[in-house]
């Protein structure tokens, strides 16, 4: 009974979103006749940025007037302005199940013909294809710039003992050998924050687990007890590694101990950066790419899209948002927006990246990378609690049934209509 009313609520739900999508349109026009384009962007750490562009634009266009909002919880937020048909014209959104779940209630327009996604890399627009549940014709976001997981490191410490940055499997665990044999910590991890227990099991498994893996479950061509069993067990090597009590830190402690040079590496991200920063803004940090395989070709970097704008669906003012869509595209926006945030740009171009990146520079100039698999985990499931308790008991086969059954459980809708999507289009194939 529970599930069934739960079921109903998320239905209504979105039918009630999708119904304020058909009411209401965008405020069109202020008092001294500009155009207004409203944009509401889910990123707090980035609103003096925002701020900043949106001072920029406002002064450069006379017949256009743009307003962001950076609230707090934003996508809380926004689901409750769409409830409430106060939409806005553009919204500034990861590349996640957020992003598929808009695009399924069919909130957001389609802009195949905004001249500025020639610009894009291709990877990084293969990468929001592919969160869609089932295909879709046309393009729904202008992905902006993305992030890059993998392993941060200490530059002078490693320079000062001549260790080597691994490129294989084998020679991390070499490495960490021979920095824990010199008496120092080899990694830090924050465990006790669950979230971040998705950091390396991401980076491990862009490497060893195919690329479209959920797809695959959904179309039930494979399970994650196949495909996820060398990421779990990867994973529990790295736990050697760490600290005695590798859950006694969350994620601001792991990033005060490396910053006070208490290990050589840490397992996070590059939006780790600023926080390590700000204890010790001297440090020299660095980054490579998870090592996963035994052959470095295999290897691929960890970069989702971090933040990308989408159009909503009645935007009764599609021209003026493509003017600020291009405004933001400007070489000089993204350059203030990557100094500020340690990103990465998801246009063509010769940017500045951030120093911190430059052991990924040349996979991300190549375009050797993959999405965030969490991108594709329905929040319901908890996978960050999962994979912090199989890593607290240590048993892959417990955890892989457990991560199956529950898969089949919380994305029981999804399957549904993947399977009705395959049936149709079976004569295609």
């Amino acid at each position: 009974m529970y599930r069934k009313g739960k079921k109903m609520i998320s239905l209504l739900l979105v039918m009630t979103m999708t119904a304020a999508m058909l009411l209401t349109g965008c405020q069109s026009e202020t008092d001294n006749g500009k155009t207004v384009i409203t944009m509401l962007q889910y990123k707090p750490e980035a609103v003096k940025i925002f701020e900043e562009l949106e001072e920029r634009f406002n002064e450069s266009h006379d017949d256009i007037e743009l307003k962001i909002e950076s609230p707090n919880d934003a996508m809380t937020v926004l689901k409750t302005r769409f409830i409430r048909e106060d939409v806005p014209d553009i919204i500034g959104i990861g590349g996640d199940v957020n992003f598929s779940n808009f695009l399924d209630a069919e909130m957001i327009m389609d802009i195949s013909d905004f001249e500025g996604l020639d610009s894009i890399k291709p990877a990084y627009k293969d990468i929001d294809k592919a969160l869609e549940f089932v295909p879709y014709e046309g393009v729904y976001a202008v992905p902006y710039v993305a992030n890059a997981a993998g392993i941060l490191y200490n530059r002078d410490m490693f320079e000062e003992h001549g260790w080597e940055i691994p490129e294989t499997w084998e020679e991390f665990i070499a490495l960490c050998d021979e920095i824990k044999a010199e008496g120092i910590l080899p990694l830090y991890f924050g465990f006790k924050d669950t979230w971040t227990c998705l950091a390396p099991w991401n980076a491990a498994a862009v490497d060893l687990a195919p690329s479209d893996v959920c797809q695959q479950v959904n179309k039930g061509e494979t399970t994650f007890s196949d495909e996820y069993r060398e990421v779990s067990e990867k994973m529990l090597a790295l736990l050697e590694y760490g600290p005695d009590d590798p859950f006694a830190y969350d994620y601001n402690g792991a990033c005060t101990a490396f910053a006070n040079e208490e290990s050589a590496m840490y397992t996070i991200g590059s939006y780790a950066v600023p926080q390590i920063k700000s204890v010790n803004p001297d440090m020299n940090i660095d980054s490579f790419v998870f090592p996963g395989c035994s052959d470095e070709a295999d290897n691929k970097l960890n970069s989702g899209i971090d933040l990308q704008f989408c159009v909503t669906k009645d935007c009764e003012n599609k021209e003026a948002a493509y003017e600020v869509l291009n405004f933001l595209l400007e070489d000089e926006s993204i350059q203030t927006y990557l100094d500020a945030q340690d990103a990465v740009p998801c246009k063509e171009g010769d940017f500045e990246l951030p120093s911190t990146l430059d052991g990924m520079k040349k996979y991300i100039d190549a375009g050797r990378m993959a999405d965030y698999q969490d991108h594709y985990y329905p929040a319901e499931m908890s996978v960050d609690a999962q994979i912090q308790t199989f890593l607290m008991h240590g048993d892959v086969d417990k955890f892989l049934a457990k991560f199956d059954k529950d898969w089949q459980r919380y994305n029981r809708d999804i399957i549904r209509k993947v399977e009705a999507y395959e049936a149709e289009h079976a004569d295609e194939k």
